[in-house]
């Protein structure tokens, strides 16, 4: 296949707090050929998650390379058995219009690419409820915070990505779930939408109140995302022998390198709470199968609900990722660059 394609890449410049402007910047490059063993393919969803800042601040990404994300794409030729032009796959285009996959190709190791078969559910669910997101909260919620009946669990950023299927694997284990969020439509589709128990904004004067009311038992689990001042109005609340899983710090995620979640940690210990660092790509092997045969049939029975703030166009990447970051986003944040608007 001939021609150019688009992508995104860091602007050569040390990076800023928070992404601005001039943070990224627009590239073409010729359309590369699959070599064997490989496929390229067409990206459709670009999926934008909190840990791509660190990422980029880190210097994780090659000098001039498309930024990293996880994709859902095309494949367009190929020279990998069993995959054939207009299969569906999970893999890492990064912000980029076309990428390769298979041998040779960079990613994190535990970014597998697979074959998707749309006849399972939207291909758009393997970068959220049904991928790495889906197993993220399934690894934090019940295998860290092993939630029980009858026990209270705090779940922050509680309409995000991860979180709002953190906080509903909590509900299908018999737990009383209060979700942490910010605007009131977010917070009313916690309750109205996903079935918490109770949700409180972090945005209102009297949060840590609002919280302590909510909670009027303790706190028994907490799935961390945020931390900051959330973390300390839930602080107070841990009840002994509590679980907490950090899962991501985004208040932090400006701060200069070092370890954000330290004081977090250590915090809770004293407070006797056992705290577990969250790292999907850990969980992988050992549960991705067990992960999908559960939670797979209660997305498809609505038992598990998933919300997808999508953005349309590669020009809107840039900003669609600086939104998600200060939290100006409503559910997980996709951005669709496929011309097709059936996909």
């Amino acid at each position: 296949m001939s021609g150019t394609y688009r992508y995104w890449t860091q602007a050569k410049r040390p990076p800023p707090p928070w992404p601005d402007e001039g943070t990224f910047e627009a590239r073409t490059a010729p359309i590369p050929s699959p070599g064997p063993g490989q496929a390229l393919t067409r990206t459709i969803y670009v999926s934008l998650d909190p840990y791509q800042w660190g990422y980029k601040r880190r210097g994780v990404e090659p000098e001039g390379a498309p930024c990293h994300a996880r994709t859902v794409a095309q494949v367009v030729e190929s020279r990998i058995d069993g995959l054939s032009p207009g299969d569906f796959v999970f893999n890492t285009n990064g912000w980029a219009e076309y990428g390769l996959m298979g041998e040779g190709v960079a990613r994190p190791g535990y970014m597998i690419p697979r074959r998707l078969d749309p006849a399972q559910g939207k291909i758009s669910h393997a970068v959220g409820v049904l991928g790495m997101l889906g197993l993220t909260a399934y690894a934090g919620m019940i295998l860290q915070c092993q939630p029980r009946p009858g026990e209270t669990v705090v779940v922050s950023a509680a309409s995000g990505g991860v979180g709002q299927i953190a906080g509903q694997l909590a509900r299908q284990r018999g737990a009383r779930v209060v979700g942490i969020a910010g605007k009131p439509a977010k917070c009313r589709f916690v309750l109205e939408d996903l079935g918490f128990d109770a949700c409180v904004s972090h945005l209102s004067p009297t949060f840590a109140d609002d919280l302590k009311a909510a909670c009027p038992d303790g706190v028994d689990a907490y799935f961390e995302n945020v931390g900051g001042p959330v973390f300390q109005a839930v602080l107070p609340l841990f009840r002994p022998g509590a679980r907490m899983t950090i899962c991501g710090l985004i208040s932090h995620y400006g701060d200069e390198a070092g370890d954000a979640g330290a004081a977090e940690r250590d915090a809770a210990e004293a407070r006797d709470v056992t705290v577990s660092n969250l790292f999907v790509g850990e969980y992988v092997e050992s549960h991705h199968d067990a992960f999908l045969a559960e939670v797979a049939p209660w997305v498809a029975a609505g038992k598990v609900r998933y919300l997808e703030d999508v953005r349309e166009g590669f020009d809107a990447i840039p900003a669609a990722f600086a939104q998600m970051l200060k939290g100006d986003n409503f559910g997980k944040t996709l951005v669709r660059i496929s011309p097709d608007p059936t996909l």
